[in-house]
């Protein structure tokens, strides 16, 4: 059986896909958060999954590290922490390719 990449991809609900409210920009993220106002939303699943991201690119870092020191015992570890997070930055990149992609479309679209 085959890990999943990362924690970033998962069951979305529809609280991932609401939006925060209009009165919410310009205040400070923590009084926002406290409040309970960007708690589900595509801000907060963006964080999370760039968080996911850099976490999988640390991993992958220290495994390869801990193989070249000769900490590590086990290669197959640090082989498979660098292709999850090579994996992971190729699946951010394409999202990143396809959200850019729709944003231009949006905007180049005549009324």
């Amino acid at each position: 059986m085959i890990p999943p990449i990362s924690g970033a991809v998962g069951p979305i609900g529809p609280s991932e896909w609401s939006v925060g409210s209009v009165g919410s920009i310009g205040q400070d993220p923590a009084a926002v958060n406290a409040a309970g106002g960007t708690d589900g939303s595509f801000s907060g699943a963006l964080t999370g999954a760039i968080s996911s991201l850099e976490q999988t690119q640390a991993n992958a870092t220290t495994a390869s590290q801990q193989l070249a020191t000769g900490q590590l015992a086990d290669p197959t570890q640090a082989i498979t922490s660098v292709e999850n997070a090579s994996l992971a930055m190729d699946l951010a990149s394409q999202i990143r390719t396809k959200l850019v992609t729709s944003i231009n479309n949006v905007f180049n679209t005549q009324v």
